[in-house]
This record gives structure tokens, sequence and C-alpha cells, in this order.
């Protein structure tokens, strides 16, 4: 199977995950929503594993899943092993920035691993300095990096804490990915 194609479903899958528990949480009033990250709350850290996949409404989860698609595909072109791999350090190290340093309120939604994908894909590009890790850095920039702002506190109902800390863990996964694939040509 072409690269390109595997790529689409996988991130494919991931948005059918999304949206179906989307359609759950709505079911029950997003009360699921309480397995988010509450900052600081040890009853809450397994909420690091989950924040992602949770969003406050429908139209919380439409916001991100274009660029999850987008980027998320430019991931996956590497092989589904590394997008999960990428897919899971942004997610605990998201997660674990928010839960040490997150306001007092429940951090929900898939933008924290959308920057991640975006911190991922530009980082990648300079760490490699590929032909093709280049153009696609340079594709993710143009197209999306406005969204950049999104790391600054705004607005109280936007976890900027999200996008900061789910930037910071997409620039962590490429930097990983890149030593573990020099040490694997070492050998």
């Amino acid at each position: 199977m072409p690269s390109w194609l595997r790529s689409i479903r996988v991130v494919g899958f991931l948005i059918a995950i999304l949206w179906c528990i989307e359609f759950v949480n709505t079911l029950f009033a997003h009360a699921l929503n309480d397995f988010g990250i509450y900052p600081r709350e040890v009853s809450a850290l397994p909420g690091i594993f989950f924040w992602v996949f949770l969003h406050g409404s429908f139209q919380h989860l439409v916001m991100n899943t274009m660029p999850l698609i987008v980027m998320g595909i430019f991931v996956a072109l590497k092989g589904t092993l590394r997008f999960l791999i990428v897919t899971l350090i942004i997610i605990v190290i998201g997660g674990l920035g928010v839960w040490c340093f997150g306001r007092e309120a429940y951090h929900v939604g898939a933008s924290g691993l959308v920057f991640g994908y975006f911190g991922y894909l530009v980082a990648l590009g300079i760490y490699e300095r590929s032909l093709q890790t280049l153009f696609i850095a340079s594709l993710t920039v143009f197209y999306y990096g406005g969204i950049i702002f999104g790391v600054l506190p705004g607005e109280s109902f936007i976890s900027w804490e999200a996008h900061l800390f789910g930037l910071c863990g997409g620039v962590f996964a490429a930097r990983f990915i890149v030593m573990e694939y020099s040490k694997e040509n070492e050998l």
C-alpha cells in the first residue's frame, strides 16, 4: 500500500475515533469531560491520556478536524509506528505540562495534538534538513503558521496551555525521532 494511502487510513481512523467519542459524550451531556485534565489534581492524572479525545462540543471538534487531517497525514507519511509514537509523546508531554502548569479548569480537546503535530513537522524539517521534511515544514508554516499565536493567553475558555505544551511535545517528539533514527544508522 502506498504511504500516502496508508497515512490517510491511519489518520481517518483517528478522526473516526474522535467523532464517535464526541457523539457518545454529547449523549451524556459531556460528562466524559470529567476524564480530561484537571491540573494538579492527583485523581485527574489519568486524564493525561484522554484529554485529546474529548471535546466541549461538535463545533470544538470541527475546528480541530481539518488541521488534524492535514498535519496528521504529513506525520503519518513516515509510517504508522512513527505516527503512533509521535502522537503518544505529544499526548503525554502536552498532558503533563497542562497538569503541572495549567489553570484550574478541565482541559480537553485535540487542539493540543494539532499544535503538537505543527511543532513536530516544523522541528523535523529543522532537525533532518532533508528536502522532503523542509518542504513539509514550509507548507505547514505557510498554511498553519498563524496558529502559533494560540500559545498566548487569550480567551478564558481556550486552553492556551494545551496549545503551548502540545507544541513542546511535538518539538520533543521530533528531536526524539531524529536521535533514534541516527542511532539506527550508526549500527
